[in-house]
């Protein structure tokens, strides 16, 4: 999760999300992708969403502000220019959050998870060709658990999301046998099965 810590007051030296006011001028869809390009140099999104709009009447403190939230990834092999005051956190190990900015993280968290289960949205966290176990630890730090690499390479390769490159990656430090390398077989979302759900092992 990128974030960015507050300066000034209310709630000086809290992290928070990268975001402002929308300008007479623009859509909701391009204010977001302009503050996160000015603010925090995201400037190309493999996906972007509308996740909520959040108006509780003490969400900050006077005037009242209505946010309309939105879920943004971009590739793991992103790699923004990011001012000082701005750094990536885990979204399991999250600092003190602004106003009601952790709120909106979780909401985030349990929409990619969910979409995890029944899309193929991790095309836009992955590199372009990966191994799974590349692949594995995206899923991992998305869900927050832990989950099985043959099983993962099973359900993908069966719903058509991942395809064999034919290469293979280069052995570690370890030796062993090479990995098999992956891409997404599509670079836009789609539904691979609206009713799947990826658990927890138990």
């Amino acid at each position: 999760m990128l974030l960015w810590q507050r300066a000034l007051d209310p709630q000086i030296g809290t992290w928070s999300l990268p975001g402002g006011r929308l300008r007479a001028d623009e859509d909701l869809d391009t204010s977001a992708r302009r503050q996160l390009a000015e603010k925090v140099d995201v400037r190309e999104l493999a996906h972007l969403e509308q996740l909520s709009v959040f108006s509780a009447p003490d969400r900050v403190p006077d005037p009242r502000r209505i946010a309309s939230a939105y879920l943004g990834l971009v590739p793991l092999t992103a790699e923004p220019e990011l001012p000082p005051d701005t750094t990536w956190h885990p979204v399991s190990a999250l600092p003190a959050m602004s106003f009601d900015h952790g709120t909106v993280v979780e909401h985030a968290r349990t929409r990619l998870a969910a979409k995890l289960s029944y899309t193929n949205i991790a095309f836009a966290l992955a590199p372009e060709t990966f191994t799974m176990s590349t692949l594995r630890e995206i899923y991992c730090a998305a869900l927050g658990y832990e989950v099985d690499t043959t099983n993962l390479q099973r359900v993908l390769t069966r719903r058509k999301v991942i395809t064999p490159t034919g290469d293979t990656a280069a052995p570690g430090r370890t030796g062993g046998r090479p990995a098999a390398v992956y891409r997404f077989t599509d670079s836009g979302l789609r539904v691979t099965d609206e009713f799947a759900a990826l658990r927890p092992r138990v």
